[in-house]
């Protein structure tokens, strides 16, 4: 089981950046592929970019490939979302998810462990 906890939301204008970070606990993160979702008032859950256990792979939604960068340190069990040149419509709570597995998936329903989110606001 692995508990996940992110930080490093806030209030930033348009074309700017910031850093999520999503710490887990556990012995064995190194096992799990990571994700990163984040939902708007309104709307649904939807995945922006995911890594796999080894962080050889990542993989992005349309929307946010060439602007935000996943990445992993297993040392430190933390995932981090660089997202560069934000948009409004990045507006969201962002949500890091684990699953364990050697696989990554863009669906919601296919992670088993959830952190409660961080606010990110992007003002034009």
């Amino acid at each position: 089981q692995v508990q996940l906890g992110e930080s490093g939301g806030g209030l930033v204008q348009a074309g700017g950046s910031l850093r999520l970070s999503c710490a887990a606990s556990g012995r064995t993160f190194s096992s799990y592929a990571m994700g990163w979702f984040r939902q708007a008032p309104g709307k649904e859950r939807e995945f922006v970019a995911a890594i796999t256990w080894s962080g050889r792979r990542t993989y992005y939604a349309d929307s946010v490939k060439d602007r935000f960068t996943i990445s992993r340190d297993n040392a430190k069990n933390t995932v981090y979302l660089q997202m560069n040149s934000l948009k409004p419509e990045d507006t969201a709570v962002y949500y890091c998810a684990a699953q364990a597995s050697t696989y990554y998936s863009d669906s919601p329903a296919w992670y088993d462990y959830w952190g409660q989110g961080t606010q990110v606001t992007v003002s034009s």
